[in-house]
């Protein structure tokens, strides 16, 4: 299987991952601090998980999907937070984002929920496919230390 848990080495990958996306959605600016990732994703009280994907015969990290538990009092059981999941572009529509969100489902019997920017219909084409539904009747807040 072409999915793994992420370790220690792969922070750094973690982190230029996570750049590429954002240059990819049209954030320019994002540099990440690896060391202070390092310590929010293997440290001793680690706030998120990572799974890499790695196409079956490369010893290469083509993507990754970006986690962390949540809750729902609704539903009485945990669930799953995907902050980012991203494929490199050389490695898409080989099933490798497909291989993370099974191995996502794997982990719980709760929600699976995520963000996804307006208009980027090949995506919502794919999330479609796998059977996930956007959530009518919600809207996303933030409160940000900056506002």
């Amino acid at each position: 299987m072409p999915v793994r848990e992420a370790e220690v080495a792969d922070a750094q990958e973690i982190c230029s991952l996570i750049e590429e996306h954002a240059r990819f959605e049209g954030n320019d600016t994002l540099t990440l601090d690896r060391a202070e990732m390092t310590k929010h994703l293997f440290g001793p009280e680690p706030k998120a998980w990572v799974l890499i994907a790695e196409p079956p015969g490369e010893p290469v990290v083509a993507g990754m999907a970006f986690c962390s538990w949540n809750f729902s009092t609704w539903e009485g059981r945990p669930g799953i937070w995907l902050d980012d999941l991203y494929i490199r572009p050389r490695y898409r529509r080989h099933g490798l984002g497909n291989e993370l969100l099974t191995a996502l489902r794997a982990r719980t019997d709760g929600r699976i929920e995520w963000d996804m920017q307006e208009g980027n219909d090949r995506a919502a084409a794919f999330y479609g496919q796998l059977g996930a539904q956007p959530v009518p009747g919600w809207i996303r807040y933030r409160w940000s230390p900056t506002s």
